[in-house]
């Protein structure tokens, strides 16, 4: 299994990112535990998270995600060097602020570097663009990060190519850390990434990990008519792809996976790991079962023929296209 380069950074990883967004939400402690232990002895080590995860669920605050993965890192020594550990800042904490200003980054830093009982964050992400504060300034702070020891290399999450070619632009004319990654929404069902994000992307080396792989689900083929998602957890996100086109790329999927002896599930995590320009997609499990099923998609080499009847299956995306 080839480790791949994040952007320009020195940090490389296996082509699959285990998604953090469960733990302490959908999957408990104890499995959450069961669930890292299993992906490390099986040689993997890009773990993305963040600070806002899983401020949604009832009760929560955000920082459940990081607070499980830091309990984890301190029942196993020596972990924390067999990782390559992520996470996020930007998004609405509450009465602990939003954003990317400097101040705001500073302080989120300390908070996720408590939580994850860590004195690093081997890539530290903007989980979404904010148009009220200059470059520089996001930056800059980051930058003092660095230089602290605190972070390793930093990404951005959901930002639009014009915005990402700017902020790339002002790391080169200020000297200043520049975004190494991208991290996009892009599956099979949704692949509005490749208009624009994906040339970019190319073009300035910068890595992409790629979230909602699994189209939240949809992908793995269980939800397969209208209304099957009502009262999952992830409903809303399910529902645009609940249409003839998307379960017209699910009977495709259903072939691909027989042809080459494998699930749905891994067919379409191996149809992103082989795209050009990916770092890895992201996906995450909710029992260590389900997690030996995604792995298996980064040994899985698909027959061009079949990348070729995927691409037409999902052209466009099926969501946008609906």
């Amino acid at each position: 299994m080839d480790k791949r380069r994040i952007g320009r950074s020195d940090l490389t990883v296996a082509p699959f990112c285990l998604g953090g967004n469960v733990f302490g939400w959908t999957a408990d402690e104890a499995t959450s535990f069961a669930i890292l232990d299993r992906f490390v002895e099986q040689g993997f080590d890009f773990i993305d998270t963040a600070d806002v995860y899983s401020r949604w669920a009832p009760g929560h605050r955000g920082g459940e995600s990081e607070a499980v993965i830091g309990r984890w890192l301190a029942a196993r020594p020596g972990a924390r060097e067999k990782i390559v550990l992520a996470t996020k800042v930007g998004m609405d904490m509450g009465e602990a602020g939003k954003g990317l200003s400097a101040a705001h980054i500073e302080r989120a830093c300390e908070a996720s570097l408590r939580r994850l009982q860590t004195d690093r964050i081997d890539l530290y992400q903007s989980h979404l663009d904010d148009a009220e504060v200059p470059f520089e300034e996001t930056l800059t702070a980051y930058d003092r990060l660095v230089r602290a020891g605190k972070v390793r290399a930093i990404g951005a999450s959901n930002y639009e190519a014009g915005r990402l070619s700017q902020a790339l632009a002002v790391s080169r004319d200020k000297g200043l850390p520049r975004y190494e990654c991208l991290q996009p929404e892009y599956s099979l069902a949704a692949r509005g990434y490749e208009a624009e994000l994906e040339p970019l992307c190319r073009a300035e080396e910068v890595g992409v990990i790629g979230y909602f792989s699994l189209a939240a689900g949809f992908l793995t083929g269980k939800y397969r008519e209208a209304g099957s998602a009502t009262g999952r957890a992830r409903e809303n996100r399910v529902a645009p792809y609940l249409n003839p086109r998307g379960f017209a790329l699910l009977d495709v999927l259903d072939t691909v996976a027989r042809d080459h002896g494998a699930s749905p599930a891994q067919v379409a995590l191996a149809w992103i790991i082989a795209r050009p320009g990916i770092t890895a997609p992201i996906a995450s499990a909710t029992s260590v079962a389900q997690l030996d099923e995604l792995l298996g998609a980064a040994r899985l080499t698909l027959s061009p023929d079949a990348v070729a009847r995927l691409d037409a299956a999902s052209e466009g995306g099926i969501a946008e296209a609906a």
